[in-house]
């Protein structure tokens, strides 16, 4: 049967218009950011900080204390060994979680919890769950275990795939929290000591800023069940317990989601010394890039880790690549870390100020995933942070600018293409 010529026509418009429809809808709904940000003060000036708890806000609490976990062999016994001691309530939203050795060691704490009495709220990403045993699900469910996955995809909501949970905030009793990297998968057990293993850092909290991390947590957890969890067992009371001044930060593309970019790039204008960042997906923007560049430009030293050649996203690496030529013409110094899947994400600035948790120095952590950072003002333990980048750095191979212009002109033909949907990385 031959199709008349105006029928096609309308075919033709009606297929332009979904396909503009669904641009528009895999896009960012918020302005983004378009100019670069004035250097106003550095890090040690106290409008730094006041700029970090109000413009940004939340504020910036005092009277924290904020452990350091290293790899999965300290990182699992410690949220395993919270969780099976809670009393009262457990939340945890994640981005990765896969039914394998830890999955199940995970999912028996929680439930072991939820049968006892204690109020267990799961929080998982559809996309980063995907991996999870329906099974497995199931029996976390009937064992009390209240879940939710992350945009459950519907027909009439199928763009809202494109907005993912990437936060990592457990938290047990109101009281100790958890945040950095790491998700609940095989690939992070160990000690980084092969290259099934990644290398990634944790973070154990307690002190007031706990409070920030459960509203983190109840941001989504309101959002996707219209629940609202409060009260003693949620937000109790929290004395002062160490000498870290922080805040934890959030970001979502349903408001907010230019907000993590802005903190970075007021951390890095605000730059007098030196800036390390541990970075697993380094996509930078035009603006984050003359951003670094005027740090190097004004004396600032700034190194970057990022993944080497063991990657889990071979794309991201090759469009990170597209991006290197101003940064490493400026003097930036980027190593490609070697043993294996480099996970971490920190920024560290001055030896004062560090960031760490779920944001990915890309595009679709600023724009749109929903993102959780925790934000330390304190010497002492910015100081710490750099030790461990600097053992990092030790098994980073230095790339320089001439092997990057150099380099294979396949390698370059693969990062025009890959930056080309630089956005969606």
């Amino acid at each position: 049967m031959r199709i008349k010529p105006i029928s096609a026509a309308l075919i033709a418009c009606a297929l332009t218009l979904l396909a503009v429809f669904l641009t528009f809808n895999f896009m960012p709904a918020e302005k983004k950011i378009e100019r670069q940000l004035q250097r106003l003060y550095s890090t040690d000036d106290p409008q730094f900080r006041r700029s970090m708890g109000v413009l940004l806000g939340p504020p910036i609490l005092e009277g924290n204390k904020v452990d350091v976990l290293l790899n999965g062999d300290q990182i699992f016994p410690a949220m395993l060994k919270a969780i099976r001691e809670a009393q009262h309530t457990i939340t945890l939203e994640t981005y990765i979680y896969w039914s394998e050795s830890i999955g199940k060691e995970f999912s028996a704490a929680l439930s072991e919890r939820a049968r006892a009495g204690v109020k267990v709220h799961v929080m998982l990403d559809f996309i980063g769950s995907m991996k999870m045993d329906l099974a497995a699900i199931d029996a976390m469910k009937a064992s009390g275990v209240k879940l939710q996955r992350f945009h459950k995809p519907v027909w009439w909501k199928l763009t809202k795939l494109n907005n993912r949970t990437h936060r990592k905030v457990l938290v047990i009793d109101g009281k100790i929290g958890f945040t950095g990297g790491v998700g609940i998968a095989d690939q992070w057990r160990g000690t980084a000591q092969d290259k099934q293993h990644w290398r990634d850092t944790h973070f154990r909290v307690e002190g007031p800023v706990v409070g920030q991390m459960q509203a983190v947590f109840n941001d989504n957890w309101t959002k996707s069940t219209g629940t609202v969890l409060d009260g003693p067992a949620y937000f109790p009371a929290l004395a002062p317990v160490g000498g870290h001044a922080a805040q934890m930060f959030s970001s979502s593309p349903s408001g907010g989601s230019e907000s993590m970019l802005l903190m970075y790039l007021m951390s890095i204008t605000a730059a007098r010394d030196t800036i390390h960042l541990s970075a697993s997906y380094f996509v930078p923007d035009e603006l984050t890039i003359k951003a670094l560049v005027a740090a190097a430009r004004r004396g600032v030293k700034v190194r970057i880790l990022t993944p080497g050649a063991i990657i889990d996203s071979k794309i991201v690496r090759a469009a990170s690549h597209e991006s290197w030529g101003p940064l490493l013409a400026a003097g930036i110094e980027i190593a490609e870390y070697q043993p294996t899947m480099y996970h971490v994400k920190a920024l560290v600035v001055d030896s004062l100020m560090v960031s760490v948790g779920s944001t990915n120095f890309d595009n679709r952590s600023f724009s749109l995933n929903d993102e959780a950072n925790l934000n330390i003002i304190d010497a002492q333990f910015a100081k710490e942070q750099v030790a461990i980048f600097n053992d990092d750095w030790k098994h980073g191979k230095l790339v320089t600018y001439a092997q990057w212009q150099n380099r294979p002109l396949l390698d370059k033909l693969l990062s025009k293409m890959a930056s080309l949907v630089g956005d969606q990385l």
